[in-house]
């Protein structure tokens, strides 16, 4: 990579300066920084105390949002742990990784943000959970199995270079036992949305999966002591966020918010004004990368899809967002050939194969008390029109919800005809970001499945294998263009 340009740098440090009480030597201190990315497994995006759980336990996540930025609207470009991972690692759509199932690893060819940051100086590391394969592994310079526990090591590792360190939580992932927190979270307390069934198992659930992410909550609060004592805090930018959504049923592993979007804070004392909240746009993890090497002083890669959020951490106040954010689900214990956009407004999925069939829900949730409670609920006869969504078969091809009216995703609309010109308008999107990013249809790149759809039972661990592997070229994939 090429060193960072003398303009750059010139027009870095005036920034800096501008700003009250800013001086020469902070400006250089700060213009390559350290970089911390936190990243929850399976977090939904409202379980923090900063989002608006009133109920979770998250004092370190809140405390390092009031320091820095929060970002009220962002999404993972997947729903599904692996796949989302990679993307953000890369900058780049799961399908344009070669990526795209879960537990599928990142291909030789491709490089991830570590290898672009070693080229530049940082030394690189990662912690806990990987769940990259082992092209992505060998790209950071440092590992350990632990967070909090090794992140004194990690730092005098580091020495006096430049870092990056990737910290992989296993929490709030499943399986659940008691005993995650001192104080565990009472099930009588916990918030049961509209598509679980309130019943004392999914209560007991949810309570668990509380305490999980206050143990991961307690690891942060670890780590950003040890930045502090060390005199580290202000040169460090710290990045939280989650991979992707909860893992109960309707959430993790689909295209609604409740799978998809995600906490994005980031805190860096210098650079980010305390206690700045932005909603004006909307914001993909599939920009992180490509953020970091511009940080870096390093030219975001080519092959990179996202775009530098720079301006976001500098000018808030005024840096515009996306005005679309994309989204993909293929397979995790079955397949799935789904595609969204989102506006700032509208959800619009597209799902182009197993339509006749239920959506499919993760093998780790259909074991879990909440899909069980559910499943007897729909035995009974019981459930309620905001829970008999899971179970819907057939399922419309297009599903578009008004989230202004229905910001749990409950009413489809695409055939109100109301809602017409939207629905085509974004239909329209959908299908020129499918075609410019290079993605390819449903019968290419398909798997069985391993899990059934209706009663979450895994009957096999074994993935099945990928067949239809010869997709066409990018000018045979999508037909032609028919007579308006």
């Amino acid at each position: 990579m090429r060193p960072p340009s003398l303009v750059l740098a010139g027009l870095w440090a005036l920034a800096m300066a501008a700003r009250p009480g800013a001086g020469a030597a902070q400006a250089s201190s700060v213009a390559r920084p350290n970089v911390v990315v936190l990243v929850g497994d399976d977090l939904g995006w409202r379980d923090t105390g900063v989002y608006g759980n009133t109920a979770i336990r998250t004092p370190n996540i809140d405390r390092l949002a009031q320091s820095g930025l929060r970002v009220e609207y962002a999404f993972g470009t997947s729903p599904s742990c692996s796949s989302s991972r990679i993307s953000i690692l890369t900058g780049r759509y799961p399908h344009s990784t070669g990526a795209e199932d879960l537990h599928m690893p990142l291909p030789e060819t491709e490089r991830m943000l570590p290898s672009y940051l070693r080229s530049h100086g940082y030394f690189t590391g990662h912690m806990a959970k990987t769940h990259y394969g082992p092209n992505g592994e060998r790209q950071f310079q440092w590992y350990s199995p632990e967070t909090a526990e090794a992140f004194p090591g990690f730092l005098d590792s580091a020495g006096t270079r430049p870092f990056f360190l990737w910290v992989g939580f296993h929490d709030p992932h499943r399986p659940y036992q008691p005993g995650a927190v001192a104080n565990p979270h009472s099930p009588a307390q916990v918030a049961v949305p509209p598509h679980l069934v309130d019943t004392p198992e999914t209560r007991a659930d949810l309570a668990l999966y509380y305490d999980a992410t206050a143990r991961m909550d307690g690891a942060i609060g670890r780590m950003l002591a040890e930045l502090d004592r060390r005199g580290l805090r202000g040169k460090t930018l710290v990045v939280f966020l989650s991979d992707n959504g909860a893992p109960f049923p309707r959430e993790k592993g689909t295209l609604y918010d409740s799978g998809t979007r995600t906490p994005l804070l980031f805190s860096w004392p210098p650079v980010i004004h305390a206690g700045t909240t932005y909603s004006r746009g909307l914001v993909s993890t599939v920009d992180l990368a490509p953020t970091i090497l511009d940080l870096a002083g390093a030219h975001p890669a080519t092959a990179m899809q996202g775009r530098s959020l720079r301006a976001l951490l500098t000018a808030p106040a005024s840096y515009p967002g996306r005005e679309y954010v994309f989204s993909e689900r293929n397979w995790h214990d079955c397949d799935e050939h789904q595609r969204s956009v989102r506006t700032s407004r509208f959800k619009l999925i597209r799902t182009d194969a197993y339509t006749a069939l239920p959506l499919c829900t993760a093998a780790d949730i259909g074991a879990s008390p909440s899909f069980l409670a559910l499943r007897a609920a729909a035995k009974a006869g019981r459930l309620t029109a905001a829970q008999q969504r899971l179970f819907e078969a057939p399922r419309a091809r297009i599903e578009l919800y008004d989230l202004a009216a229905d910001p749990w995703e409950l009413r489809n609309v695409a055939d109100d005809p109301a809602y017409a010109g939207e629905a085509r308008k974004l239909a329209g999107v959908l299908q020129e970001w499918i075609e410019q990013s290079g993605d390819f249809p449903a019968e290419y790149r398909v798997r069985d499945d391993n899990t059934d759809r209706i009663t979450g039972v895994q009957f096999t661990s074994k993935i099945p294998p990928m067949r239809n592997l010869n997709v066409p070229p990018p000018s045979r994939r999508w037909g032609r263009p028919g007579p308006s």
